[in-house]
């Protein structure tokens, strides 16, 4: 694998590092800056908000530019934005801060996994473009538990002035190691949009809102669920947590070899695999034994699919690549509110912590409908050319046996 993907993984790393750290410094953050709880969490949302906002703009604001340009220039709002959380001292600060932070996030991973499938031939691309993504995975495992630990120690600022600290790194590690990228020809909005047309980009939507809404009912609730249903201590979760970072990390390394053999096997194996592994989880919570387990597996079957349904749409968007692969960005934040949205009814019902593993499952079969659906769609026009091809065969044999 060309070590340009080391870059891009950095980056991922420090984008990743800072989508996740809030997470663990929202009471820190919440007392230092006089805010409820509640209202700190829209340093959560506004950094999804500038995700879903920016994908698609900035990618069709930078479609004349080189890639290489464009990956440097998404990181530098990137860094900036980081720093601008560390030195945010009110409440409406950071707000603005968190939402320029997730403005290149789905940017930059669009354009970054057309340059990931350039740097290779085709039967390596989905090997490819899970070597960026690990990056994203093993934030995780290490950038999110350390920043967590740095924040808890020396204030929540330090952490986002540690991920502008990597926004930098990645910042050398692309000009030096990525090389220069062609312009893209005859770019235009209107060819860009074009690419949407195509039924199949929509179906890959849908595989990812429902898919990996799954993941997010599941992940957004496990704290609750490991301390007051599974039993184990506060300070215990933490390790957990990170395996299933462990998780998605082995998913997203298997599903990139997986994507390069069959992209649909994959996804119709990772999305069945998921809703029975939410299935599981939601029967065998109570087990200290089997529960972290299940939480490896749930990371590690819910993003064997990244690396195909990436790879897809690189197929069915080619007018618009880059705008196409952003896209998916913007989907799996809505995916994220859609599965914490979802998950918090049913426990707000009265179903009990576990109960988002089920809603989990449920969207895990949806996400797997439209997979299904999009498989039949490939193999309808190849079916209809192969049928005419034989009705033309024998119309030859006819003509011949006339003769």
């Amino acid at each position: 694998m060309p070590i340009a993907l080391l870059a891009l993984a950095i980056a991922a790393f420090g984008i990743g590092t800072t989508e996740f750290v809030m997470m663990g410094l929202l009471p820190e953050a919440a007392s230092d800056l006089h805010v409820s709880i509640p209202d700190a969490g829209g340093y959560i949302s506004l950094y999804a908000l500038g995700v879903v906002i920016g994908a698609p703009l900035l990618t069709m604001a930078g479609m004349r530019a080189h890639r290489k340009t464009m990956l440097l220039s998404m990181l530098v709002l990137f860094t900036v934005g980081n720093l601008f959380s560390a030195f945010s001292y009110s409440h409406e600060l950071l707000l603005a801060a968190r939402f320029v932070s997730g403005l290149p996030h789905g940017a930059f991973f669009g354009v970054g996994a057309v340059v990931a499938a350039s740097l290779v031939s085709a039967d390596k691309r989905g090997r490819a473009i899970s070597m960026m993504f690990l990056g994203l995975t093993v934030a995780n495992i290490v950038g999110v538990p350390v920043g967590t630990q740095l924040g808890h120690a020396l204030g929540w600022r330090w952490a986002f002035g540690l991920v502008a600290v990597i926004g930098v790194l990645a910042l050398a590690a692309v000009a030096a190691l990525v090389p220069k990228q062609p312009k893209p020809t005859e770019a235009s909005l209107r060819g860009e949009l074009r690419a949407f047309r195509h039924p199949q980009v929509w179906m890959a939507f849908g595989v990812v809102v429902f898919g990996f809404a799954a993941i997010f009912s599941f992940y957004s609730y496990i704290k609750p669920v490991l301390t007051e249903v599974t039993h184990y201590s506060p300070t215990a979760v933490t390790p957990l947590l990170a395996v299933f970072g462990v998780g998605m990390t082995v998913g997203t390394a298997l599903g990139g070899r997986l994507a390069d053999k069959s992209p649909l096997k994959t996804l119709y194996a990772g999305l069945s695999s998921l809703a029975v592994s939410l299935v599981v989880f939601a029967l065998t919570a109570s087990s200290p034994v089997l529960a972290p387990i299940m939480v490896f597996l749930i990371g590690a079957t819910g993003f064997t699919a990244i690396p195909s349904i990436q790879a897809r749409i690189l197929d069915k968007a080619k007018e618009a690549p880059a705008l196409g692969s952003a896209s998916i960005q913007s989907t799996f934040n809505i995916a994220n509110s859609l599965g914490a949205y979802l998950g918090g009814l049913v426990i707000a019902a009265g179903f009990g912590l576990v109960s988002p593993s089920w809603v989990g499952a449920l969207l895990a079969v949806v996400g797997l409908g439209f997979a299904l659906a999009s498989g039949r769609m490939d193999r309808g026009p190849r079916a209809g050319k192969l049928v005419a091809s034989h009705q033309a065969s024998r119309n030859e044999e006819s003509v011949a046996s006339l003769g």
